[in-house]
C-alpha cells in the first residue's frame, strides 16, 4: 500500500504531508492510520520539537473521500467507531502547526482546528459543512469551537455550516496568519523554526499542555498546576541557559526534552 501520509524531519521540525493530491487529500481510513502513526513517531523522537502538517498539491484536505457516494456515511454498528479518528493534536505534547495550504472542508477543517496554530491560504475555502450533507460534524468540533471562538461563531460554523475564505478564518481568530497559498508552508515552517530555536522545547510542550488542560479546569486548579510546573522548571539547565544566552546575545543551546524532563503533575490525562 502506498503512503498516503509522509513524514520528514529537518533539524528539529517534523513535516507531515497528506499525500493524495489527485484526490485533493480527501480523508480515508488509511490516511487516518498513517496520520496517527506519524504523530506517534514525532512524539517518541526527542529531536522533534515542532510538528507541521500540510497537504500535497492544491488542497489541505477537502473532506471525506465520498467516492462511495450514498454509502459514504452508512450506519456504523460498531460503537468503537469514533468521531475523532486521528489523535487530537491538542493531546500531543509538542506544538503542532497546520499549514492549511488549500481547501480544508469537513473533517479536513476539523483536524486542522485541533492543531495549536494554523496558517491559512487567502484564496482557499474552509468549512465544517457536514450538516449540509446530513450528518454531524466530527473531530470534537462541538467541544472545541465554543472554547476557541464563542458560542455564536461556533453556531455559524457548525449549525449554519458556513464556508469561509482564509481572511474570514483569520478574522474569527482561528489562524495565526493568512497568506497566499504558495506562501503557506514557508510561513508555517518559519514559525516552526522560530519556536524550535528560541523556545525551550520541554517548557514549550509543558506550556501547550497547561493551556489546553485549563479549558476544563477551575482557576484554582489551573493555578495549582501552573505553580507545580513552574517549580519543576526552575533551577534546571534550560532555565539558566535561557537567561545566559540572552545576556550573551547568542542562540540558546537547549538540553531539556519531553521524554526526560516531563513533570509528574502533567503525566495523567
Amino acid at each position: 500500500m502506498s503512503d498516503v501520509v509522509t513524514l520528514s524531519i529537518t533539524g528539529h521540525v517534523a513535516l507531515i504531508t497528506l499525500n493524495r493530491p489527485e484526490q485533493l487529500n480527501t480523508y480515508t481510513a488509511a490516511m487516518g492510520e498513517q496520520w496517527n502513526a506519524a504523530y506517534a513517531a514525532c512524539e517518541a523522537n526527542d529531536d522533534v520539537r515542532v510538528i507541521v502538517v500540510t497537504g500535497a498539491g492544491r488542497a489541505f484536505c477537502a473532506g471525506a473521500d465520498m467516492s462511495g457516494g450514498a454509502s459514504t456515511f452508512d450506519k456504523q454498528d460498531d460503537m468503537a467507531f469514533s468521531s475523532c479518528p486521528v489523535t487530537p493534536a491538542w493531546r500531543l505534547k509538542k506544538p503542532v502547526i497546520a499549514a492549511v495550504n488549500g481547501h480544508a472542508i469537513g473533517i479536513g477543517f476539523g483536524l486542522a482546528l485541533q492543531c495549536d496554530f494554523r496558517v491559512v491560504a487567502e484564496e482557499a475555502k474552509y468549512g465544517l459543512v457536514q450538516v449540509r450533507r446530513g450528518v454531524l460534524a466530527d473531530c470534537g468540533s462541538h467541544w472545541l469551537l465554543p472554547r476557541l471562538v464563542g458560542v455564536e461563531k461556533a453556531m455559524q460554523l457548525l449549525v449554519m455550516a458556513r464556508t469561509l475564505k482564509g481572511n474570514e478564518v483569520m478574522a474569527m481568530g482561528l489562524a495565526s496568519a493568512c497568506v497566499p497559498s504558495a506562501q503557506v508552508l514557508d510561513e508555517a515552517l518559519r514559525m516552526a523554526h522560530e519556536l524550535a530555536t528560541h523556545c525551550a522545547p520541554a517548557v514549550a510542550a509543558m506550556t501547550k499542555q497547561l493551556i489546553w488542560r485549563s479549558l476544563d479546569q477551575s482557576l484554582q486548579q489551573a493555578l495549582a498546576t501552573e505553580t507545580a510546573v513552574l517549580h519543576h522548571t526552575m533551577g534546571q539547565h534550560d532555565a539558566m541557559e535561557g537567561g545566559l544566552a540572552f545576556v550573551e546575545k547568542r542562540l540558546p543551546q537547549w538540553q531539556g526534552s519531553v521524554s526526560h524532563d516531563w513533570p509528574g503533575v502533567l503525566s495523567s490525562d
